[in-house]
């Protein structure tokens, strides 16, 4: 239990502290003990359960009491600092550590008020699959976040690096049913919190949007559950008009099996150069992969594939493809179509309502061959 209370913790560390005391852990008994990170954009914070001879704080090297813990064996841990070392024995082991001055390390944000709360597995799966079409270019801060938008019930997932854009719907228990916001979280923090929080039944959502205190105040998110919380700052910036890119009407639909699918573009990939697409030529009960062209060399894959609609050959970066179909958690991939130049959709389970609850739109490549 400890040492998931430190490993959850550890996850805010800043790889480059801005000041020496970031680098810390701070550690407060007081009931219980209660372990918290810090980086003036994300913080994370676990509590666990201790017998304290007296309540006391200590802040020491975060990353070196985390990798201490996670090669402590499986016993008992005792604690104690005389103010400018802390002692940590476990077993026959035993480590001192020198202490950071703790008046020096600044407050925690608070939780921003509920907005409501989801599944822990849910979320985690949601944020997953939408992830993966996250942006990776800093100089395009916007692009790297996860657009959260809620209405009411209704809880919807959207991210996009501008070649592929990733959309989920899920329910969730909203704080009041006429809740509505949308805001734009870091996608590598929220990944990270998702997966972290699963050990709990469910995750409570609390939401500050900008402005909230004040013109200048930045908006914030946090996460809580199983005597764990994190929070992390919204980000700015302008978010496409992702609406405008999903189709809504196609010419064409193919169905197949996923997984045989998937085997077969990752096999036709390997003679694909760095950026060149794996082309699909789509005609009734048929799919023909191939890939590389001339004096390259080439690779081709048959299968069977249901295909409604007029023959249809599409290109498309294998890497972006192999994404959405492991996204989309689905036995039979569907793919629908509108032209060769135009995005295509890939879509996972259909919901309650028939419709499905998660869409990959990916765009095609033109290809000389």
């Amino acid at each position: 239990m400890f040492a998931d209370a430190v490993a959850w913790a550890a996850r805010s560390l800043p790889a480059r502290p801005a000041v020496p005391v970031l680098a810390g852990m701070r550690l407060a008994a007081a009931g219980q003990l209660t372990l918290s990170t810090f980086d003036y954009e994300a913080s994370a914070q676990a509590s666990v359960p201790v017998i304290s001879a007296e309540e006391g704080t200590v802040l020491v090297s975060g990353r070196l009491l985390a990798e201490i813990v996670r090669n402590l064996p499986a016993r008992p841990v005792e604690m104690s600092s005389d103010g400018t070392r802390a002692t940590l024995a476990c077993g026959s082991a035993r480590f001192t550590l020198m202490t950071l001055p703790d008046e020096e390390y600044p407050a925690l944000p608070e939780m921003p008020p509920l907005a409501g709360s989801v599944g822990s597995d849910i979320l985690a799966s949601a944020i997953s699959q939408v992830a993966t079409a996250a942006g990776r270019d800093d100089t395009l801060p916007a692009l790297t976040g996860i657009r959260v938008e809620i209405a009411g019930e209704v809880l919807t997932l959207v991210a996009t690096d501008r070649y592929r854009l990733a959309v989920r719907e899920l329910r969730w228990e909203p704080a009041r049913p006429d809740i509505t916001a949308a805001v734009l979280v870091p996608a590598r923090v929220l990944s990270d919190t998702a997966r972290a929080l699963t050990s709990a039944a469910e995750v409570a959502i609390g939401l500050g949007t900008p402005g909230e205190d004040g013109p200048g105040g930045e908006g914030i998110i946090g996460f809580s559950g199983g005597g764990r919380q994190a929070t992390t700052r919204l980000l700015g910036g302008e978010y496409p008009r992702y609406q405008t890119l999903l189709p809504t009407e196609f010419s064409a639909v193919a169905e197949l099996p996923a997984a045989t699918f998937a085997e077969a573009v990752k096999r036709v990939a390997l003679v694909a150069e760095r950026n060149t697409p794996v082309r699909l030529t789509f005609t009734p009960g048929h799919l023909v992969l191939e890939a590389g062209t001339g004096d390259e060399a080439q690779a081709v894959e048959e299968l069977d594939a249901s295909f409604d609609g007029e023959d249809l050959q599409i290109a498309f970066n294998p890497g972006y493809l192999l994404d959405g179909l492991t996204a989309a958690d689905s036995d039979t991939a569907r793919i629908s179509f509108t032209t060769p130049t135009r995005p295509a959709v890939i879509t996972g389970k259909r919901g309650e309502d028939g419709q499905p609850d998660y869409r990959y739109v990916i765009m095609p490549i033109r290809s000389a061959g």
